[in-house]
């Protein structure tokens, strides 16, 4: 998605609901009712181990020949474009949308109208915010995240906050520049980087990051 400037996402309807059992695997799923009978699923119910795996690979294999532009995860799929050999942003994402739904007719995936956005600068993926500004806000939450160590943080980012506003056009003034100058200067000098004072209390924080195979 880097350097894109348009985003779109679709939403899957009812996911699991979209593949269909295998015939020798359909009476695996029959349950019993209070009334006697027996139902059987003909289509991947909830709950059942592997579905999830079995649901995103069929997605993602579907749709393997978009994934350039229009990468999926589970039953969300993230389009996004960008303005390429004198085409602009707005008519390469209209010829993206439409090669994704030819292909999701022809293999009969379904979206949900309600959950989709189109056509926007900035859209939800996994819980964050993605956008053609993203540079910025990136910039910004590692900052955030040390801003503790910066002295009047707020009042330092108070022009850069004000290009991530909703109905705010994006302008990087003399301000901005400055406003992130100023930023980098407080990350990179005291209080943050000073040797402990041996003759007062300090803390010693131990970060420990879990991976697959070992501790770091």
């Amino acid at each position: 998605m880097t350097s894109s400037t348009i985003f779109s996402t679709l939403d899957l309807r009812d996911g699991f609901y979209q593949i269909l059992m295998r015939e020798s695997d359909i009476p695996l799923t029959a349950v019993s009712t209070p009334s006697g009978m027996l139902w059987e699923w003909l289509v991947m119910p909830q709950g059942l181990k592997n579905a999830p795996a079995t649901f995103n690979r069929c997605v993602t294999h579907l749709l393997r020949s978009v994934r350039d532009f229009a990468p999926s995860y589970f039953d969300d799929v993230f389009i996004h474009s960008r303005a390429v050999n004198g085409k602009s942003d707005v008519e390469m994402h209209t010829e993206h949308l439409r090669k994704l739904l030819e292909l999701m007719r022809k293999h009969k995936l379904y979206a949900n109208l309600k959950k989709c956005i189109f056509g926007a600068t900035e859209i939800p993926v996994l819980g964050c915010l993605v956008g053609k500004n993203g540079e910025l806000r990136q910039f910004l939450g590692l900052a955030t995240y040390l801003c503790k160590y910066v002295s009047n943080y707020a009042g330092k980012i108070r022009p850069l906050s004000q290009l991530l506003k909703k109905e705010a056009a994006w302008e990087w003034t003399a301000d901005c520049q400055q406003a992130f100058e100023a930023v980098k200067q407080g990350l990179t000098e005291a209080p943050i980087l000073a040797v402990p004072d041996q003759d007062r209390p300090f803390h010693v924080v131990v970060i420990v990051w879990f991976t697959t195979n070992r501790v770091s």
